[in-house]
C-alpha cells in the first residue's frame, strides 16, 4: 500500500492534500494512490451544485457545510471547480477563500481545483479528487462547478444529486439554457430570494417542467437566501428526498454503475492519449510525416490508424 493511502485512511488532511496535488499533476504514483483507495470508495453521498455565474453556489455551499456540521455532524468535502489561470495552472477564483470559516474545522476539507481545459464544468481530475476525500471518509462531498451554462452537463455524469442554482434575475438566462438545466436539474435553487422577481422565475421554472409532462421525479424549487442563512434546512431535506426516491426507483445503484462504466472509458481515453503524446515526442519523424500529410501524400486516417496500431502493440 502507497504510504499517502496509509496515512489517508487513518484521517491524515496533509495526505488528502498532497494525494489530490499528486492527481492534479499526474504524477507517476497518481496509479497507485487510486489503486488502493479504490477498496474504500463508494460511502459518500455526493451533491452537485451548477447554475449560472452569479448564481451564489459558493455562499450557498458555504452555508450547507454550515448546516450540515452542526446538525448532523457530518463529515464534509467540497470540491470547488474554477477557471484555469492561463498563467499558473491554478484555479483562479479560490472557493476556499469565500468558505474560510471551515478552514479550521477538522472535518471540513476544501478544494479548489482548475478545469484545465475541460469544457464540461468539471476538471478532469475531479472523479478522482472525490475518490480521494471519499476513502477518506467524508459522508458528503459537495462539488460546485464553474457557472458556464449548458456546458456543465458533466456534473450528472459525476454526482447523486445535482442542484441548479439560479437567481431572481435568472428569467431570462432559464430559456437559453433550458435544455440543459431540465437534464441536469434533480433540483432547482432559487438564491437570493429576497429580491425581486422571485415569484416569476419559479413560475417559469414550474412552467419548463410542465411542459414536460409526466416524470418520475419532478425537480422540486428551493428558495434561498445565503445571505441570512435562510433556507438550508429546507434545501437539505430536498436533497435527501430525492437520494430516498433514487434508492425506491433502483436508480442509485443504475447511476452509479453507469458512473464506474464511464469512468473506466475515461481512464482509457487518458491513457490513450498520453501514449500518444509519448509516440509523438519520441518519433524523431514525426515533422516529416505531417509534412507528407499537408502536401496531401499521406492521408491523415492513415496515419491516425497507424500510431494507433503502434499504441495497442505496447
Amino acid at each position: 500500500m502507497h504510504e499517502l493511502v496509509a496515512r489517508i485512511l487513518s484521517g491524515d488532511k496533509r495526505a488528502v492534500a498532497r494525494a489530490i496535488t499528486h492527481i492534479e499533476n499526474d504524477a507517476p504514483e497518481k496509479n497507485q494512490i487510486l489503486r488502493d483507495l479504490h477498496p474504500h470508495t463508494g460511502k459518500a453521498f455526493l451533491v452537485g451544485l451548477t447554475g449560472p455565474p452569479g448564481a451564489g453556489k459558493s455562499s450557498l455551499t458555504d452555508r450547507l457545510i454550515g448546516y450540515l456540521r452542526r446538525e448532523f455532524d457530518y463529515s464534509i468535502g467540497v470540491v470547488a471547480v474554477d477557471p484555469t489561470s492561463p498563467f499558473t495552472g491554478g484555479a483562479i477564483l479560490g472557493d476556499r477563500v469565500r468558505m474560510g470559516t471551515h478552514a479550521l474545522d477538522p472535518k471540513v476539507f476544501i478544494r479548489s481545483m482548475g478545469t484545465r481545459g475541460s469544457l464540461g464544468g468539471l476538471s478532469r481530475a475531479t472523479q478522482e479528487a472525490i475518490r480521494v476525500l471519499d476513502a477518506y471518509g467524508c459522508d458528503v462531498i459537495l462539488i460546485e462547478t464553474v457557472g458556464v451554462g449548458q456546458s456543465e452537463l458533466d456534473i450528472m455524469n459525476v454526482a447523486d444529486s445535482t442542484v441548479v442554482v439560479l437567481n431572481p434575475s435568472a428569467g431570462d438566462h432559464i430559456q437559453t439554457m433550458k435544455a440543459g438545466i431540465m437534464e441536469i436539474a434533480d433540483l432547482f435553487a432559487i438564491n437570493k430570494a429576497d429580491l425581486p422577481g422571485t415569484d416569476k422565475t419559479e413560475r417559469e421554472i414550474h412552467y419548463m417542467l410542465d411542459m414536460l409532462g409526466h416524470i418520475p421525479w419532478r425537480p422540486p424549487v428551493v428558495r434561498t437566501i445565503s445571505r441570512d442563512n435562510q433556507g438550508c434546512p429546507e434545501l437539505w431535506s430536498a436533497i435527501q428526498k430525492h437520494k430516498q426516491h433514487l434508492e425506491d426507483s433502483g436508480l442509485w445503484s443504475e447511476r452509479r454503475h453507469q458512473r464506474r462504466q464511464e469512468e473506466i472509458v475515461a481512464i482509457v481515453e487518458g491513457t490513450i492519449a498520453r501514449r500518444l503524446k509519448e509516440q509523438i515526442n519520441a518519433d524523431a519523424d514525426w515533422a516529416q510525416k505531417l509534412a507528407r500529410v499537408e502536401q496531401g501524400v499521406l492521408d491523415p486516417y492513415q496515419l491516425a490508424d497507424e500510431m494507433m496500431q503502434n499504441i495497442l502493440k505496447k
